[in-house]
């Protein structure tokens, strides 16, 4: 953090928590109704241990009698306010949790909401481990001085009254009250600006080792395949080390100044006693007197440390909400309309008009990357057309595209006629589905993973999905059918049973429009040829089958398509069937054929694994 962010924050960080009483006042007040009676207590049980001291216990010394009617008085009221102290404390630590809880709970709400309002653009530029720490830590360093917030406001109450008794009781001993209590506020403002960096960078380190960690887990295996785990477990070993030695630092300064902040008050009650004996041997105070003020300073210093937790942690929740405002406040959303889409049940088309788009850069300083331009073509309404194109010429740009997960930077998607970016969120999910080059599986059971929860979608929808993806099969095969879980990604499951599956959760919601990005790559080319036929059929419900967009490679697949449209850098080369591009275009007739090279390499492979004895205890699964 920089310096001069260094010297406002305190300021900055009194924002924030304004911004949290403003939020919720009531629990707040609640907190604070309690604190202030706990600290009028205070006050008012110093000067009743005062009169005790001084009317009972020292008149029975002097006369050898004790009073037992004025002893049970006296007893009564000690524990009646030390009743009362407790409800007090009660209502101060229920309120302050209450709300805090509440803060973190709605802030983690908001910054979720706003993950999934955020373009992927957006979410490119940054790094799983650092969302993960904005959703977590960050929101929780927001709001962790939310705990001491009402005890350090009655403290303040407290300490207003007990400086006015102070100077009711005897000037010389105000005096010596306000010397301490300006002290400890200097001292807790000097221990806030040393350690509003160090919280800041503790808090940074936070989210970068988060991330590395989510990396090394995630890419577990090729972490393992390549022989790198003594590489990441460096690498993550040396971020970890930092935020060790951040977090010293962080202990250290606490190390130095908290000793300080506790010995202040023990200095000043020392004070009064000092000065409390002069003046009581001047005859200016009594005994009661000096007794109330001398307790009134010890047990004073527990109270006053709940403002330096409040001024400590402001630092860190500066850097916390810092991290969490950025999000919050990130631009970039894609609003949607107030257009809906007729079903019926009959397919949808799908046209691109002039279609420009470009990725921004990871940093604002770098030019951005154009990938598509002008791109115009036609999905009619229960036709098949098949993207074909070498890698990078944007067919898994225009799938994105087609569903709206970004938007053109110039020109049209339309679906029916009408632009995509004036439907309604729920009116484009039931109208479009996108089935993932990648394929992403919840842990959870295969029929939570199929269903997602959509109402209207029972187990005879989820099996109907399960058969037109060829995934029937495997799934009754499993030890609990429907009810088995997948595991984490679905670790449990092939990449090509991964594949069917989600297939089958996109196929579940009856879309009119269905866009597989290579979805059916890691499944043998036998199971590819019956789900794509089995899709041209109309599916249960549908009045006829959806019209599909397709990110082809195998030759069996493209030969499927009505059309084919052929993309090169970005634009649309040539268009037409299958056999007529063949014909007409040298560009396509080599990467086809490359394909297919590849494709009957990657079959005689299979071939060889299938029949080729292996070492005992290891097994090949091969997709069916």
């Amino acid at each position: 953090m920089a310096s001069g962010t260094s010297r406002d924050v305190i300021h900055r960080g009194l924002w924030v928590l304004g911004r949290a009483i403003r939020e919720q006042p009531r629990i707040f007040a609640v907190a604070v109704a309690g604190s202030v009676l706990f600290g009028g207590l205070v006050i008012v049980s110093a000067y009743v241990v005062g009169a005790v001291v001084g009317d009972v216990v020292m008149p029975a010394i002097e006369s050898g009698e004790v009073g037992t009617s004025t002893l049970a008085l006296a007893a009564v009221a000690l524990f009646g306010i030390s009743v009362l102290r407790v409800v007090g404390i009660f209502g101060r630590r229920l309120g302050a949790g209450y709300m805090q809880f509440r803060l973190q709970a709605a802030y983690r709400r908001r910054v979720t909401r706003r993950y999934l309002e955020l373009p992927l653009s957006w979410h490119h530029r940054n790094s799983t481990g650092t969302l993960l720490s904005n959703a977590n830590s960050d929101v929780e360093a927001a709001w962790y001085p939310i705990a001491p917030l009402p005890f350090a406001v009655g403290t303040l109450v407290m300490l207003v009254g007990a400086v006015g008794s102070l100077f009711v009781t005897d000037w010389a001993l105000a005096l010596v009250g306000l010397a301490v209590f300006p002290a400890l506020f200097a001292l807790n403002v000097v221990y806030s600006r040393r350690m509003a960096p160090r919280q800041a960078r503790a808090q940074r380190l936070r989210a970068e080792v988060s991330g590395i960690a989510h990396e090394s887990f995630d890419g577990a295996l090729v972490v393992k395949t390549m022989g790198r785990e003594a590489q990441e477990t460096a690498r993550f070993a040396g971020r970890a080390h930092e935020l060790r030695d951040s977090l010293i630092s962080v202990g250290r300064l606490r190390g130095v100044f908290d000793p300080l902040l506790e010995t202040l008050p023990s200095l000043g009650t020392l004070a009064v006693l000092v000065v409390g004996t002069i003046r009581l041997r001047q005859g200016a105070i009594t005994v009661t007197e000096l007794v109330s003020v001398a307790f009134l300073f010890t047990v004073l210093a527990f109270p006053v440390r709940a403002i330096g937790w409040v001024l400590a942690e402001l630092p860190r929740s500066v850097a916390g909400w810092d991290r969490v405002s950025r999000v919050l406040d990130a631009t970039g959303e894609m609003p949607y309309g107030d257009d809906t889409l007729d079903d019926g049940g009959t397919p949808a088309t799908l046209a691109f008009d002039g279609v420009h788009f470009g990725y921004e850069p990871a940093e604002a300083h770098l030019p951005g990357t154009q990938v598509l331009g002008a791109v115009a073509f036609t999905v009619p309404a229960g036709r098949t057309v098949a993207l074909v194109g070498p890698t990078g010429s944007g067919k898994s740009t225009i799938a994105s595209l087609a569903v709206r997960l970004v938007d053109p930077d110039t020109g049209t998607v339309t679906l029916d006629g009408v632009d995509v970016r004036r439907l309604t969120a729920a009116s484009l999910a039931s109208t479009a589905a996108l089935v993932a080059q990648v394929p992403f599986v919840f842990d959870d059971t295969v029929r939570a993973n199929i269903s997602l929860d959509r109402p209207g979608i029972d187990d005879e929808d989820v099996w109907a999905a399960l058969r037109l993806a060829e995934a029937d099969g495997f799934v009754a095969a499993l030890p609990d059918g429907l009810d088995t879980m997948v595991g984490e990604r679905g670790t449990s499951l092939s990449g090509g049973q991964r594949q069917r599956l989600t297939l089958a959760r996109a196929l579940a919601g009856r879309p009119r429009l269905l866009v597989l990005d290579d979805a059916t790559s890691a499944v043998d080319p036998r199971v590819e040829a019956a789900i794509l036929a089995g899709l041209r059929a109309p599916a249960p419900g549908q009045q006829a089958a959806a019209s599909i967009l397709v990110v082809a490679y195998r030759r069996a697949t493209i030969a499927l398509a009505d059309e084919v449209i052929y993309l090169e850098q970005g634009r649309v080369l040539a268009r037409g069937t299958h056999t007529a591009l063949l014909a007409s275009v040298p560009g396509y007739v080599d990467l086809v054929t490359a394909y297919e090279q590849a494709e009957q390499e990657r079959e005689q492979n299979r071939t060889y694994d299938e029949v080729a004895p292996l070492p005992s205890g290891l097994e090949i699964e091969v997709d069916r």
